[in-house]
């Protein structure tokens, strides 16, 4: 659908993005802000959710769970930016983001000559983001390609006839994905990844937590992130990714949020094991 602008409007599991991009502006207008995504509010803004989203609710634990999941879009994107940074630094020069959303990496980013930003999304999302993009006369930093199919399809294809070259290495990103996957589908989506990917490759995930899905969606409201979640971050997330060829680090949110300045005073609901954001080599 759209309105009366002409824009895509916003539904199902994408319309997330644009939530995504509100937290982001919030973010950005902070003194000490993370990182600064100065494309966001416009997102936001045609998404119909700036400069106000819907109010808080009067019950407090509703009201905390929200903070938190507003606290975790920050973390996780200041981590990925972080592993993105590093994938450069180390010779990388070929970056897909599988499930962008309203990312605008591309336009707020510093990035090496010679880099290729590839980003994967059905046609909705990438036509409201295209829209955006031309009324801010925004100007990416890296060559931007978009790529528009459905990561139920055959997206390697797709990827390829864009130009991606498996035999050189890629630092692949799936942000706030996999939660909304089942479980054959994180799987067979890992294994197309591990496909594409040459030695020295790179990759950045973001899992459910363990509990999360119980803590945050037993109550969501219809249509909200939360009432769409399926999948929860694997026991033992290193071992299940090294079985996929892959080297792996795993950091919860509240380390992450502490490294960064933003420590999470609320004591723990569940025993937290290893989860959340994830960092991985191709062997």
């Amino acid at each position: 659908m759209t309105d009366e602008q002409g824009l895509v409007r916003p539904s199902g599991v994408w319309a997330t993005a644009v939530g995504v991009a509100r937290v982001r502006a919030l973010e950005t207008e902070r003194e000490n802000a993370l990182f600064r995504d100065p494309l966001a509010r416009a997102f936001a803004t045609a998404g119909g959710l700036w400069p106000s989203s819907s109010p808080l609710p009067d019950d407090e634990a509703a009201r905390r769970r929200r903070q938190a999941m507003s606290l975790s879009i920050v973390i996780r994107t200041k981590f990925l930016d972080d592993l993105l940074r590093q994938a450069c630094a180390s010779g990388i020069r070929q970056v897909v983001l599988l499930g962008a959303g309203m990312d605008s990496r591309a336009f707020r980013m510093d990035w090496p000559e010679g880099t290729r930003l590839f980003e994967v999304d059905t046609a909705a999302p990438l036509d409201f983001k295209a829209s955006v993009l031309r009324q801010e006369r925004a100007v990416a930093r890296c060559e931007r390609i978009t790529v528009a199919v459905d990561l139920r399809e055959d997206w390697p294809g797709a990827l390829a006839v864009a130009g991606h070259d498996p035999a050189a290495p890629t630092m692949w990103i799936a942000e706030g994905l996999l939660i909304y996957l089942p479980e054959d589908a994180v799987e067979l989506l890992l294994a197309r990844i591990s496909s594409q990917s040459a030695a020295g490759s790179r990759m950045g995930l973001t899992l459910g937590s363990r509990g999360v899905i119980e803590r945050f969606g037993a109550d969501a409201a219809p249509g909200s992130a939360a009432s769409m979640w399926i999948s929860e971050a694997p026991d033992d997330p290193v071992r299940w990714l090294a079985g996929h060829g892959w080297e792996a680090g795993s950091h919860t949110l509240r380390d992450r949020a502490a490294a960064y300045g933003r420590p999470v005073s609320a004591p723990p609901q569940l025993e937290e094991g290893p989860g959340g954001l994830i960092s991985a080599v191709r062997r």
